[in-house]
């Protein structure tokens, strides 16, 4: 692997799709990056085009390379790439023919709730944790296996060619390797152990399919991708593609990808990604850890036959979103950087609190019927006051989410490292910090959720030796310590919670 100079990482993300070169530092080279239409056919309903989806990725490769070129003075292409790794949104549900390659539905995508009658009737028979001890969480519409059974039970003529053998499932990776790997002509349907585990189908300890679940659900086994671990030679990319005959070797979920690129390698190591949603990790070692407290378990990583790694999880819908909801529906910004000058103009909240629970509220809640609420307004607010309620909704849900995993898993949190869009914002960062009560550490390279992808793949070609050279290449880039007196923490906190309770129950037979 000594002539090869680089690793492609292809991040498949709730809006857009990106492709970056990484060198074998771990440094940034060339980023390509193209949003996708996100598409609400109706309120709680949250579709993606899979076939936009994989143009744009195709798109942003060819964008990539192209960026590497100019950088460097040198062609870029595929005789210089070690490995692809891929990383995506996970549960997103694709099915499509495995014959034409056309999708038979949009993709539904992890936020959409579309699927909680199907949830209920799962809970109906042993409660909502009935599968928990197997797989890790709650039944909730958040997992892939209500959205998979609202298509095979909702679009016509769906149900018949899935039983035919017809049909393929799989998450937003799956749909990248397939394509990416021949597509009709050959290609690989495969998942890997992380985004396995957040379809609600898989035993976390075998790592193989529950045929009982999936018999209960009403899905065909023949639709499931093959399950391989994180980082392995899975085969190669289609001979007529701009990456042609490159490894396809790295796949985890997002989130995984991220604690990954974080180096969180050892038990009690946790990392929170600010993006569309924001997802806190804790590494808890080989052995699952089960939770009393709201949190997910769920798969880590695995580097080939090495052991499994988990993790604790905890999941928060709206985060990033909440500040494009501002810009896009309130219309009170003109773009989402611009949030911060606008929050700072105001010493503080003003007394209001957001609780964004446009998508139920996911950790460690997980009620469905919840719905978004602003709460303590009085005429003295000012649209900066909800702006500046908007970023301190990250942060109060930041710190439930911690509160849990600190419950369920006996480790204190030293410091939290951070990556995502969000940590751009110094005022969110600074208060997310004073919450906490502890450090907030963001490292030099802000994109570990690629990086974690390419990492993967990296070490399984043996452009990189192993998870030592991930530590060695990780440095701290900046640090936020906590400045809040502990007194006005616990008010600010109490007052959170007592919003968090309003929104509770919202949905009823009469509001949708």
């Amino acid at each position: 692997m000594s002539d090869k100079k680089y690793v492609l990482a292809i991040d498949q993300g709730t809006t857009s799709s990106r492709a970056i070169v990484f060198d074998h530092s771990g440094r940034v080279v060339s980023v390509g990056q193209m949003e996708h239409e996100q598409i609400f056919p109706h309120p709680g309903w949250v579709e993606h085009n899979a076939a936009e989806i994989w143009s744009n990725v195709r798109e942003v490769i060819a964008r990539a390379l192209a960026g590497a070129t100019q950088k460097t003075g040198e062609e870029v292409n595929h005789h210089d790439i070690a490995a692809v790794g891929v990383t995506n949104q996970r549960e997103t549900t694709i099915v499509w023919d495995k014959n034409t390659g056309e999708p038979v539905y949009n993709a539904i995508v992890w936020q959409d709730t579309r699927s909680q009658d199907l949830v209920d009737r799962l809970a109906a028979e042993g409660g909502p944790d009935r599968w928990r001890p197997m797989v890790g969480e709650t039944l909730s519409t958040y997992a892939s296996i209500t959205k998979l059974m609202w298509i095979l039970e909702n679009v016509p003529g769906v149900r018949e060619r899935a039983e035919a053998g017809d049909l393929l499932f799989g998450n937003p990776d799956t749909w990248v390797i397939w394509n990416l790997t021949g597509g009709v002509n050959g290609g690989l349907h495969i998942t890997d152990v992380t985004n396995a585990s957040r379809t609600m189908l898989m035993d976390l300890k075998t790592l193989s399919w529950r045929e009982d679940i999936c018999a209960a659900a009403g899905i065909p086994m023949s639709m499931l991708p093959e399950i391989r671990s994180s980082a392995e030679v899975y085969g190669e990319c289609r001979q007529d593609g701009l990456l042609a005959g490159v490894p396809v070797a790295g796949d985890l979920g997002d989130q995984q990808a991220a604690t990954f690129g974080q180096a969180c390698f050892e038990p009690g190591m946790a990392k929170n990604t600010y993006g569309t949603g924001c997802f806190m990790l804790m590494n808890t070692g080989t052995e699952p850890q089960p939770s009393t407290n709201g949190m997910i378990t769920t798969v880590c990583y695995k580097i080939g036959d090495q052991p499994t790694v988990y993790a604790l999880e905890g999941s928060i819908a709206v985060t990033g979103s909440l500040i494009q909801w501002l810009r896009d529906n309130l219309k009170i910004i003109d773009s989402s950087p611009d949030v911060e000058a606008l929050a700072a103009s105001v010493e503080d909240n003003g007394g209001v609190y957001f609780v964004p629970a446009f998508s139920g509220l996911f950790a460690p809640y997980w009620k469905g019927d919840a719905r978004g609420a602003i709460v303590g307004m009085t005429r003295y607010n000012t649209k900066a006051h909800i702006a500046r309620a908007a970023l301190e909704a990250t942060a109060f849900q930041t710190r439930e989410v911690l509160d849990a995993m600190e419950a369920d898993s006996g480790v204190k949190l030293e410091q939290l490292r951070v990556d995502g869009g969000m940590t751009a914002n110094n005022l969110l960062m600074q208060f997310q910090s004073d919450v906490l009560g502890v450090p907030v550490v963001l490292p030099v390279v802000a994109e570990t959720t690629a990086l974690g992808a390419a990492y993967a793949a990296g070490i399984a070609v043996g452009f990189w030796s192993g998870t030592q050279d991930v530590i060695n290449n990780w440095q701290e880039d900046k640090r936020w310590a906590p400045a809040m007196d502990g007194a006005e923490r616990d008010r600010q906190l109490r007052l959170w919670k007592k919003a968090v309770t309003r929104t509770f129950d919202w949905v009823d037979g009469d509001v949708k």
